[in-house]
């Protein structure tokens, strides 16, 4: 019998450099994409797939992030007293549950593996999902939910796979496929930011995964890789061959809010999504003068 996935970790200890001087004092996971922080997103992506207990992994500065996982009974109090009931829902009703949130340091910074190392006593010995909050995606089924759909059939690991264009591998974790039925791919390796010429595919992974606890084996090594750091794709790559590996091309878009222009992309997407918005702001990028 497949066990459910009930844990995600959330590596948020980076300091955000790409973003200074606007994470010089706030946590990049907190800017927000319209009205609602990147790290929300991702709690309610996880929310939607079944999560019941979300692991953060922080580091110093994170306070605000912490903070935003808590009741503030002075706001509520406020807004109670004047009757905003859209507002209360709005800072209220995705919050996870009293002792549904775990919080443990990354004290250095060495990397997305190491920061996954970090949660091995939270996890325990069960299957668990990571997304990081960098990466947004839109979709009608949020994307671990799809994930968590064909996984249970699957079993073992599985992550979001995208084409990229060859001369990006070097950018990405890329698979090395078995057998691919244009959905799903098998992978028998993968590989951290290959040239292109040496790349064994151009399916790259996204900040979406479901773990098999066995990669704690070998995370718990701490061997170096790619850039100095002990790299997630190399121990996830030790696994295979003794549990099913898989990459699942999601339905969705993604956008990588980690980078400058990404984020500002999403902005854009995001608020013509919105019905309350979306024809205001439609005029509004209409009247700019380029």
């Amino acid at each position: 019998m497949v066990r459910r996935v009930r844990k995600a970790v959330f590596p948020v200890g980076g300091m955000g450099t790409r973003f200074l001087p606007a994470t010089k004092a706030m946590p990049k996971e907190m800017l927000p994409v319209v009205d609602k922080p990147l790290i929300q997103y991702a709690v309610e992506e996880a929310q939607a797939a079944g999560i019941e207990h979300f692991i953060f992994v922080t580091g110093r500065g994170k306070g605000a992030l912490e903070d935003h996982f808590d009741h503030a009974p002075q706001l509520e109090r406020l807004l109670l007293e004047r009757r905003k009931t859209k507002e209360i829902e709005a800072v209220t009703s995705w919050m996870p549950k009293s002792g549904q949130v775990s919080y443990t340091r990354q004290q250095e910074p060495l990397g997305l593996g190491h920061a996954v190392w970090c949660a091995r006593d939270l996890v325990g010995d069960e299957p668990f999902a990571v997304l990081l909050p960098d990466d947004l995606v839109r979709a009608r089924v949020p994307c671990l939910r799809q994930m968590v759909d064909v996984w249970v059939e699957t079993g073992g690991s599985m992550v979001a796979v995208m084409d990229v264009p060859r001369e990006h591998t070097k950018r990405y974790g890329i698979l090395d496929v078995e057998k691919d039925d244009g959905r799903l791919a098998r992978a028998k390796g993968l590989v951290e930011k290959p040239e292109p010429e040496v790349a064994p595919s151009t399916l790259s992974i996204i900040g979406r995964y479901i773990l098999h606890p066995k990669v704690f084996d070998y995370l718990e090594l701490q061997q170096r890789g790619a850039g100095g750091e002990v790299q997630l794709t190399d121990a996830m790559a030790k696994t295979i061959g003794q549990v099913p590996f898989h990459g699942l091309r999601f339905e969705g878009q993604r956008f990588d809010c980690g980078d400058k222009v990404g984020f500002l992309a999403a902005n854009v997407v995001y608020g013509l999504d919105r019905p309350d918005l979306a024809d205001d702001f439609r005029e509004a990028l209409k009247s700019i003068d380029i």
